[in-house]
């Protein structure tokens, strides 16, 4: 047996398709500055737009002037608001987030926004998409000045940071904080009346600015993905730039650099993490995955009778794959959108029935045909083992995988959740091993040149460390580590982890994973949860 067919085994094709998750971004981040208008709905609308980038929370706070009231739970952005908490959130400014863990456990109190009163007073809210890479020693410093630090994750951190400043503004605070930050981060951040957005120097996550029209007083928003702007009838205005942190309130957008630009984009945001209908650095993201489909069939030929893609995030990619090669393009395979994370765990009667519960494939379309079958990418190979199983019992002819982007060798460390190294199909196996794991005709990826030049940015301006493993950001040994090493104890050790060991060397922990906000400093705060 071969070493990834001993690695990956042969499951079940409900745990294949239901228990495989694919690559996962760590959150989006939505934030608004509207005077005159219900901000908490804007955010509602904006957090929805960017459900995809997260599912395990969600949460806002919204800020009157005088106080900030912050409101989060579990669960998807429809889950957890309604008209009747959505109406008790007044004010002119908020911040939002939908939640994807990749450091801290999916708890309600790691949901986001964070939240802590500054040292110098009032408020602090704070959304962050991305992870730091020098977490442990920002936690070491923050503990020896403050011994009641109870963070858990990267963002309560930034927050706790920032309100450990002595001011005597905001502002002051940020622009000292952040250019200590290592690694990805996109912030969406607010006190009782003004909006702050940040980025990293790399500006490895996207985050745009636009503005609602004809509004008098002026309103802004900031968001992850110019999709959710869209959503919400704003119009673009422009991306923050790596390094730079924007100021919304009454007397305007105002800019301050805070490190210098060294642009690194995210490469995957192309492939998998954005929405289609999102333009990142002015390339739409549904026309650089039909471009990749294009430079797929170029590089990748194969005489075949129908291009069908796996749905949805195939889809662009087979459309370019069947315009380049002139094979036919057909939908084989039939997705149920409504089997998630949290869905209710079959039997074992089920199980061993291999109940098709997430796709199935149209029998009448493949039957007897050679297929080209489009996806995005192969990360643990479970998936495609099962397609490939359930295409040929359908009575495909021939199965020949076709993927719209590199193999996947290396773990990110800048906030999208991949399967460890040891984990990751590619990382110890050639393309023909894998398709022999698989149990394919042929299988082929994309070129990493050929998605770069789809992306129509410059290879050094991408960060494309997932599939060729050279980091923008300088990793340190134990953050390498700590990422993705097993423990004998026969679990990854997870930054969270590593962030709790560093405290408890150098402060009382206190309740970890809590809320950071009941320290006794947060009068000016009303936090809900549901009872």
């Amino acid at each position: 047996m071969s070493d990834v067919a001993a690695r990956n085994g042969s499951p079940q094709t409900w745990s294949e398709l239901s228990d495989d998750p694919g690559p996962r971004d760590a959150c989006g981040v939505f934030g608004v500055w509207a005077p005159g208008e219900d901000v908490a709905n804007l955010t509602y609308y904006g957090l929805y737009a960017l459900q995809h980038r997260g599912q395990e929370a969600a949460g806002m706070a919204v800020g009157d002037g005088r106080t900030v009231v912050v409101f989060k739970e579990l669960g998807l952005v429809a889950q957890v608001f309604d008209e009747v908490k959505l109406s008790s959130l007044s004010g002119h400014v908020a911040v939002g987030h939908t939640r994807y863990s990749t450091t801290g456990s999916s708890t309600w109190e790691n949901a986001q926004p964070s939240y802590r009163t500054a040292r110098y007073g009032g408020p602090i809210a704070l959304g962050h998409n991305g992870n730091l890479t020098n977490i442990v020693q920002l936690a070491r410093d923050l503990g020896a000045g403050r011994d009641r630090l109870r963070a858990t994750t990267d963002s309560d951190l930034i927050t706790a940071m920032l309100a450990d400043h002595p001011g005597p503004t905001l502002v002051d605070a940020a622009m000292a904080v952040l250019p200590r930050l290592a690694g990805a981060f996109s912030l969406v951040f607010s006190d009782a009346s003004t909006l702050y957005a940040a980025r990293d120097a790399h500006g490895i996550h996207p985050l745009v600015l636009g503005r609602l029209a004809e509004h008098p007083d002026g309103a802004w928003i900031v968001a992850s993905e110019t999709a959710a702007l869209d959503i919400v009838g704003a119009t673009f205005v422009r991306e923050v730039q790596p390094g730079e942190m924007i100021v919304i309130d009454a007397d305007g957008v105002r800019s301050y650099t805070f490190a210098a630009a060294n642009p690194h984009g995210c490469l995957f945001e192309y492939v998998y993490l954005a929405r289609p209908d999102t333009a990142i650095a002015g390339r739409s993201v549904h026309a650089t995955r039909v471009d990749v489909g294009r430079q797929l069939a170029r590089e990748a030929p194969v005489d075949a009778d129908l291009v069908i893609p796996v749905p949805q995030s195939g889809v662009p990619a087979a459309v370019g794959y069947a315009e380049q090669s002139g094979i036919p393009f057909g939908e084989g395979l039939v997705k149920n959108s409504y089997v998630g994370r949290t869905f209710i765990q079959p039997s074992q009667t089920i199980r061993q029935r291999g109940i098709r519960l997430k796709l199935n494939p149209l029998r009448e379309v493949i039957e007897g045909r050679r297929l080209v079958v489009v996806d995005d990418s192969i990360v643990r190979g479970n998936t495609q083992r099962a397609l490939v199983r359930m295409l040929r019992e359908a009575g495909a002819a021939e199965v020949h995988i076709r993927i719209s982007s590199p193999p996947v060798r290396w773990p990110c460390f800048y906030g999208i959740d991949f399967a460890t190294r040891s984990e990751l199909i590619a990382s110890g196996a050639g393309i023909e091993e894998i398709r022999a794991s698989l149990g394919a005709d042929s299988l082929a990826y994309v070129s990493l040149d050929g998605l770069t030049e789809a992306s129509h940015q410059p290879a050094g301006s991408l960060c494309r460390a997932c599939f060729d493993g050279e980091y923008p950001v300088p990793l340190a040994e134990t953050d390498k580590l700590g990422k993705h090493r097993l423990e004998e104890s026969g679990g990854a050790r997870t930054t969270a982890e590593m962030i709790a060991e560093a405290m408890r060397r150098e402060v009382t922990l206190g309740m970890n994973g809590a809320d950071p906000s009941p320290d006794g400093h947060d009068a000016d705060l009303a936090e809900s949860r549901p009872v």
